[in-house]
């Protein structure tokens, strides 16, 4: 598909400095666009690129000199994103309704255009809502209950009594509603605790691939609207997780624990069970929280801390040696 970039603009809310009516077929990055491509510019750290891009077309955040035509808008990714989206759409889904191949309990309701592929599976009393896509491999337990528009990629488990809201998409091997860790210990041999909850994943969240979120151990395991997992993320029984929070690939939430909404998770991060953190808190890479965290806070470091105070700390590291030699000189010279 090809768009004047005077399409674009009024696709996205944009205006425009230069050659309104260039076509652009694709995207690509600044550095390796071509004259049909359009990129965009969010991170003044890539400003010299402008320069130098050969991309038909750049968006950007503010008026600017550059050799190429601009698109200038409020929010440059979010345009960027509008755009990819008109440009190249959606993963299409092959339409080959419900497959003779696929396991259907007779107790099992299906709603209207539905693609359910081979050897999935949908037990018994199970709800699927309308225009959800099952990829094959999928296994719907029994009792499930899934709302309009969902995708489930191939091999996705959704255990027992799982409910999904609509737009929910699960990518592949990702397991919903499995038993939580929980055991009681006695006399140094570990028992099996039933887990009675279930998972309610909201409206319009994203769950990456080989995730794994716990079934509650009494109370429900939620997770809030709008969210986006990456991939290989384990969510213990019983967590809340707040809407529309971004948690990156392998973090790990312990069972109880209690997120706020709009909360940002970096990769690797760590959460102990049974506390809060609050919301709109940013969390960076590898850090290990093992205490409750306000609003707003931006944390850092094992154990996590100020973000602040931790770049401090982290920048005496190197100076350590040097100044564990400084101190053992004071200490002879005082000892003279």
């Amino acid at each position: 598909m090809k768009k004047t970039l005077a399409q674009l603009a009024q696709h996205v809310g944009g205006r425009i400095k230069g050659n309104a009516d260039i076509e652009i077929s694709s995207v690509a990055t600044l550095d390796n666009a071509t004259g049909t491509e359009i990129s965009f510019l969010s991170n003044p750290k890539y400003t010299n690129a402008l320069q130098t891009t050969k991309a038909g077309a750049v968006i950007i955040g503010k008026d600017t000199d550059a050799p190429v035509p601009l698109l200038i808008c409020e929010d440059p990714y979010y345009a960027f994103s509008q755009i990819v989206v008109l440009l190249h759409g959606y993963r299409q889904h092959k339409n080959i309704g419900i497959s003779p191949k696929a396991n259907i309990a007779k107790t099992a309701k299906i709603g209207k255009a539905c693609i359910i592929n081979d050897c999935a599976t949908i037990c018994d009393d199970a709800v699927i809502g309308d225009n959800v896509v099952i990829y094959p491999g999928v296994f719907v337990g029994d009792s499930v209950k899934i709302g309009d528009n969902c995708i489930l990629y191939p091999n996705a488990v959704i255990y027992d009594g799982c409910r999904l809201g609509n737009n929910v998409i699960i990518n592949a091997n990702a397991t919903i509603g499995k038993d939580g860790y929980g055991y009681a210990t006695h006399n140094g041999k570990h028992y099996k605790i039933p887990q009675v909850g279930v998972v309610v994943i909201e409206d319009d969240v994203e769950i990456g691939a080989n995730c794994c979120i716990q079934r509650g151990a009494i109370e429900d395991t939620i997770i809030g609207q709008g969210c986006k997992f990456g991939d290989i993320i384990n969510i213990g029984h019983g967590a809340k997780i707040g809407a529309h929070c971004l948690l990156v690939g392998q973090v790990g939430v312990a069972g109880s624990t209690t997120i706020g909404h709009h909360c940002v998770i970096a990769a690797q991060v760590g959460i102990v069970g049974h506390i809060k953190i609050g919301n709109m808190v940013r969390i960076a890479a590898q850090a290990g929280v093992i205490n409750d965290v306000p609003d707003g806070a931006a944390i850092a470091g094992t154990p996590a801390i100020s973000a602040l105070n931790a770049k401090r700390a982290y920048s005496m590291f190197e100076d350590l040696p040097e100044m564990k030699k400084a101190i053992r000189r004071i200490e002879k010279q005082i000892k003279k």
